[in-house]
């Protein structure tokens, strides 16, 4: 009896989700989902996959990266030399032409993906004025599910409801703004710290209690209002927060405060590595890590998740949403700059970076990320990022693989950097190795979970037909840099490294339940203050 189940038979599976740990078992898949055998012993599968010997786990997952939009468009405009020296996509029978370097072109960065075995990725940072931007490109990235964040915690509209304290107002238009413009969660970046910025002479040094100027509010109440508006609309992904004082010697303490200020409500905080530097003061002299301070209150706080941010050596692209980080890198390094006003949002900044292991700053924020990796005792609440392209490239996730499961290795890398690193991170007394199944949680299931993506990150029943199978080798960074066999949602897109297939993949977006009456007052404020009209702002279909 032929049908259209695919089976994939004698596959080492790892399956944190459902408890599964290195078992040998079948997979049955139909129309895009995994299924449960049939019941009938007679029914033979339309195609059966032999993975006897291979290492089957779902589809990664990569939430935080930054791969479409405007901030993403600009940068590869910024840096022609980085793309020109990049070896290209060519363009095949499949596939079409695509340029590489830290900042890959919308095709490429599809390929790319799906070459490393992922099938999912949340772009983290998108203006609700630009979302349709970031849609376009979107369209044009092939082999993922893809979805994005949007910029909330320097919108004049949010800071006005939370200085009236009118959290009705606040919750209504999170809603609104989420549904308006497609995106999966509302972000905060450096919030008030951006349009603080704006408004003075040009210091970044906004702490959670400063007042934004003209708006009388401070960070901590925009943290606390729009994380507890997140958790009234019920939305998947709580409030997804990029800390104040981003690469500020003594910003530890302001991540610690942020953590704090969302009290026992659920939240994430991005690339985390960025905001956990000792120093800055008279009290603790030079740069340090403060990492195991700030696990300490994760590992008590199970709500709370984190990724991490991780810093590779080489070259790259700065390109965030805190327009003042990038005005400051630019300063520091001398390097070409863009910066970015969002009218009544945002703001961005974007340079080019060279992270140097002989550098003593370099090399402590390399040995501070893997810290963090290390000391979140339990793995569900930590994953795997780079901050796509800021700490380095999503490529470069094999190589924090096999640092992480791999001591020796991880410790002949940190004897290559600046000798002080050492003395001022824990990172060499650290003897933790990741397993594969630690590995599975960090890029997939612990990621899923934390999106509220219940289809995803996982091989049950019912679970979308994204798979990565592996060929295991004792060197990890050989093994999860080429997967055998790549499927996105039941077709085969990767097969011993050549681009098979290459869907469209679907767009990951909330439709909040929002007081509808509250768009008259914000079709008002709109029409008032923006230069686009009303019926123009967010993203159709």
């Amino acid at each position: 009896m032929e049908n259209n189940f695919t089976k994939i038979c004698g596959g080492t599976l790892y399956d944190p989700t459902n408890g599964i740990d290195g078992e040998v078992r079948d997979l049955w898949l139909a129309d895009g989902k995994i299924v449960a055998p049939p019941s009938d012993p007679h029914v033979r599968p339309a195609r059966t996959i032999d993975a006897s010997g291979l290492v089957v786990m779902p589809g990664g997952i990569d939430m935080h990266c930054h791969i479409a939009g405007p901030k993403v468009n600009a940068a590869r405009k910024l840096r022609p030399d980085d793309r020109r020296d990049a070896e290209p996509v060519h363009r095949t029978a499949t596939t079409r032409s695509g340029t590489m370097g830290s900042v890959p072109s919308t095709f490429a960065t599809g390929y790319k993906y799906a070459a490393l075995g992922y099938t999912t990725a949340f772009d983290a940072a998108v203006p609700p004025l630009l979302a349709a931007h970031a849609h376009a490109e979107f369209a044009d990235t092939p082999c993922l599910d893809k979805g994005c964040y949007l910029l909330m915690g320097n919108n004049h509209y949010v800071m006005q409801s939370i200085r009236d304290k009118e959290p009705a107002k606040l919750r209504s238009f999170i809603g609104w703004l989420l549904s308006r413009g497609k995106g999966y969660a509302p972000k905060l970046v450096n919030p008030g710290g951006v349009e603080a910025w704006k408004h003075r002479d040009g210091s970044r040094s906004t702490g959670l209690d400063d007042t934004v100027p003209h708006f009388d509010v401070t960070p901590r109440q925009i943290i606390s209002e729009v994380a507890q508006a997140a958790a009234d609309l019920k939305l998947p992904h709580p409030v997804h927060i990029h800390c104040n004082q981003l690469g500020m010697p003594g910003n530890w303490r302001t991540t610690l405060e942020t953590m704090q200020a969302l009290e026992n409500r659920c939240g994430h905080l991005t690339h985390i590595q960025f905001h956990s530097y000792g120093g800055g003061d008279a009290d603790e002299g030079t740069s340090s890590s403060k990492v195991p301070q700030l696990a300490d209150y994760i590992n008590s706080h199970p709500q709370l998740t984190v990724d991490v941010g991780q810093v590779l050596f080489g070259e790259t692209t700065s390109m965030t949403g805190d327009g003042p980080l990038g005005h400051f890198l630019a300063n520091l390094y001398g390097s070409k700059w863009i910066s970015s006003d969002v009218e009544m949002e945002a703001g961005c900044g974007i340079s080019p970076i060279e992270y140097k292991n002989k550098s003593l700053i370099h090399a402590l924020q390399w040995a501070i990320g893997l810290e963090w990796y290390l000391l979140v005792e339990d793995p569900w609440q930590v994953v795997m990022s780079t901050d796509h392209p800021n700490g380095g490239s999503f490529l470069a996730y094999p190589q924090i693989i096999r640092l992480l499961m791999d001591r020796t290795y991880r410790s002949d890398m940190l004897k290559s950097c600046h000798p002080d690193v050492t003395k001022r991170s824990s990172l060499a007394d650290l003897d933790r190795e990741y397993s594969l199944n630690d590995i599975a949680i960090i890029t997939r299931a612990g990621p899923a979970k934390i999106l509220g993506l219940a289809d995803k990150g996982h091989l049950g029943p019912g679970a979308a037909a994204d798979i990565t199978i592996y060929t295991p080798d004792d060197d990890k960074e050989t093994m999860f840099e080429l997967p055998r066999m790549v499927i996105k949602a039941g077709e085969m897109v990767v097969e011993q490294g050549e681009i098979r297939s290459t869907p469209q993949g679907n767009i990951l977006h909330v439709d909040a339940d929002y007081d509808r009456e509250v768009e008259p007052d914000i079709k008002a404020w709109f029409e008032d203050t923006y230069s686009v009209r009303w019926e123009n702002y967010g993203v159709e279909g």
